[in-house]
């Protein structure tokens, strides 16, 4: 096994790499439905591939930068590059708490650097259009509704990876495939919701920088994408051990 400073990088660089592309994808498409009247954070949807187009043209962004990054840094340090992943395997007794913590904080640390290599990529633009890709409900949709989305697309993450990438008995060689496939599902679906955020790391890179940089103040929302995929993961990491236990 890598050691952990190692793995903490492994962490942080696929970290960074999710918010740079996904993330990045996000505040393009924002950047390209500019101009449409009145240019808001909630263009997207309405753009230039129009409804569930821009959608799919995120998820399938984050969804290809997951799957690069499973089969590039997995045998590093299993590619949680997802605060609530590692917490799920934390709470299932797979994982050990002092590596959790660490883990968490290079996920960040990664997230905020992948949002600020973005911006100095692309400029201001990056900011006061796209902000960053950042997460946030949209019209219409109240806090726990957001939070429920939220609960209801990470568990059906967080159950995909235990069952092709946790699981013993998984077949080999396909779980960066379908848990990059999953996630640009759940994108798909769930983003003119609550943004699909299903990861806190992917969420607090753009929050701050977004604050850093003059952007928009968006951290009355971030309990959402804390409280909504930790328990979604966690609900799935154990309903998996519960549902499986006669296979063992």
């Amino acid at each position: 096994m890598a050691s952990l400073a190692h793995r903490s990088i492994s962490e942080a660089v696929g970290t960074a790499l999710l918010v740079y592309f996904g993330a990045g994808a996000a505040a393009i498409t924002l950047m390209i439905a500019s101009g449409t009247k009145p240019a808001t954070p909630f263009n997207i949807g309405i753009g230039q591939l129009g409804g569930l187009g821009d959608w799919f043209a995120i998820g399938i962004t984050f969804g290809i930068v997951i799957t690069a990054v499973i089969y590039s840094l997995g045998r590093v340090s299993g590619a949680h590059i997802n605060p609530a992943v590692t917490i799920a395997l934390w709470a299932t007794k797979r994982f050990p708490s002092g590596d959790t913590v660490v883990y968490i904080i290079a996920q960040c640390i990664g997230a905020a650097i992948g949002s600020l290599l973005f911006f100095l990529t692309v400029g201001p633009d990056a900011v006061t259009i796209g902000g960053l890709g950042a997460t946030a409900p949209f019209p219409g949709i109240a806090y726990g509704q957001a939070i429920l989305v939220e609960i209801i697309t990470t568990f059906v993450l967080m159950l995909v990876i235990m069952g092709v990438a946790v699981d013993k008995q998984a077949p080999q060689g396909f779980a960066g495939l379908i848990i990059g496939l999953t996630v640009a599902g759940m994108i798909t679906m769930a983003g003119n919701i609550s943004g699909a955020s299903l990861n806190p790391a992917r969420t607090f890179g753009p929050y701050l920088m977004d604050f850093l940089l003059g952007g928009s103040n968006l951290w009355a929302f971030f309990p959402i994408y804390i409280i909504g995929p930790v328990i979604g993961a966690v609900l799935a990491a154990v309903f998996y051990d519960r549902i499986t236990t006669e296979l063992i």
